[in-house]
């Protein structure tokens, strides 16, 4: 396009200088110098910008975040219904590791490869994909999700034994449309927690979330704001006595509707809330504390909000204010990715154990940090994961329970299981030498009222 027009421009220029070189003022040459200069530079300005702004990312040939993001924002606000879907090699990690980055970006070219000749062979053509992240792509197709959920989970599962030069290549999907969101975010946002849920489960890979994000968002904000929560306790027995309860929270709306923890926690870290929502928790439970003549109180904290100086002081003046409540709060913690700046971690928690603050790490035997943390932290108390103790009465389990069990007392920690919904379950757990124990069977959730002062 600029070419032409700076051939044009050179040949009126010479054109000019040819039939009226004799007339031509000392200005004419001036201004053709100037306009060649400038084209000039405009043309390589052009050429620049096009190296600047990459359509397709060197890898896998896809197309990149950004474009994709701006190409499906189009796309999305012109159509009636799209899908979207979610596709991520899911070892990745461990190809680049074992066979080197190389072979991983190979693996990632190919299995595009793959997906594409896959869809063309379900009558899907001119499908734009982009990279997201890692081993993460996302495909746009027109029209609901209906139309593609079938071919997606039967291409997952075709994929199971999927091989490129011998590499196992572990593909995982997720799929939603436009009738979840018609916002981008969202939508992708959305794709990564089915997406986590589906391998949980090993579900079909479809939402079950009918919550507008963008609605959800504003009751959370909203109930941060107002500090508007339900907790609920459940009593938790040590022998045949009360020990202590747990707190469960709920966020309230406007319109008195609750908001459940599964679609809040996200948006509270996503939105940058969890430290204002923890200590919140954390004033509520305190007042609890308060009436109650000698209860003590168990409550989930983001060990993020720990490490947050800002929150982590006025967590201490808290409990430096409120001496009554000593050794009758119990802050319980869980993190998927084990922090590396350990004794750092463990000098936050000593600082709060010095306060009468008693720490519980839960879901042993399930995160592989519970074990790390039992092992590098000072701490008091470590609840077994759930999934253990519901089949408890399995010699398997039983054994394993056990072998938590002694591993925590070794290091003077008490030991926790909830889920308790037998009596041979309670009996169990009293054989295994379990110091606290919840569940059902024992007491029932109540609802705690909820004070706003």
């Amino acid at each position: 396009m600029v070419l032409p027009i700076f051939a044009l421009v050179f040949a009126l220029v010479i054109h000019t200088f040819i039939t009226s070189k004799d007339t031509i003022s000392t200005s004419f040459y001036i201004e053709s110098i100037l306009i060649l200069v400038f084209s000039i530079y405009f043309i390589f300005y052009l050429i620049y910008k096009g190296f600047d702004t990459k359509i397709t990312e060197s890898v896998s040939k896809a197309f990149t975040r950004e474009y994709m993001y701006k190409y499906l924002k189009n796309e999305i606000r012109d159509s009636k219904e799209y899908t979207l879907v979610l596709l991520s090699v899911d070892n990745l990690y461990e190809i680049n590791s074992r066979y080197g980055i190389k072979n991983g970006d190979n693996i990632l070219f190919k299995t595009l490869e793959w997906i594409a000749v896959y869809l063309k062979s379900k009558d899907i053509y001119n499908f734009p994909i982009g990279r997201i992240k890692g081993g993460d792509f996302v495909i746009g197709l027109s029209g609901d999700k209906s139309r593609y959920k079938t071919i997606i989970e039967l291409m997952c599962l075709k994929s199971e034994d999927f091989k490129i030069d011998d590499i196992e290549v572990q593909i995982s999907g997720a799929i939603n449309d436009t009738k979840f969101s018609r916002d981008i975010d969202y939508l992708i946002e959305n794709l990564f927690e089915l997406q986590i849920k589906n391998r949980d489960s090993k579900s079909a890979l479809e939402s079950t979330d009918d919550v507008n994000p963008n609605e959800l968002e504003y009751g959370v904000i909203n109930a941060i704001k107002r500090e508007d929560l339900l907790i609920y306790t459940q009593s938790v027995f040590e022998n045949d006595s009360e020990l202590f309860k747990e707190c469960f929270v709920k966020l309230k709306r406007e319109d008195g509707t609750i908001i459940h923890q599964k679609n809040y926690m996200k948006i509270l870290d996503k939105l940058r809330l969890m430290g204002d929502y923890d200590l919140i928790v954390l004033e509520k439970t305190l007042k609890m504390c308060k009436r109650s003549d000698k209860g003590k109180f168990a409550i989930h904290i983001s060990p993020t909000s720990l490490r947050n100086y800002t929150v982590l002081t006025k967590i201490k003046e808290i409990f430096e204010k409120n001496e009554c409540v000593k050794n009758r709060i119990i802050l319980i913690f869980e993190e998927s990715e084990y922090y590396p700046r350990i004794e750092k971690f463990n000098a936050i928690l000593q600082q709060l154990r010095s306060l009468g603050v008693l720490v519980a790490v839960d879901r042993l035997g399930s995160l592989h940090t519970s074990f790390l943390y039992l092992r590098d932290l000072d701490i008091d108390i470590v609840r077994i994961d759930p999934y253990y103790t519901k089949e408890s009465e399995e010699k398997e389990y039983k054994n394993i329970i056990s072998g938590f069990s002694v591993m925590a007392h070794e290091k003077g920690v008490k030991t926790w299981v909830k889920m308790i919904e037998s009596q041979s379950s309670l009996d169990l757990a009293k054989e295994l030498k379990i110091d606290y124990m919840q569940g059902r069977y024992i007491a029932p959730l109540d609802k705690n009222e909820n004070d706003r002062s």
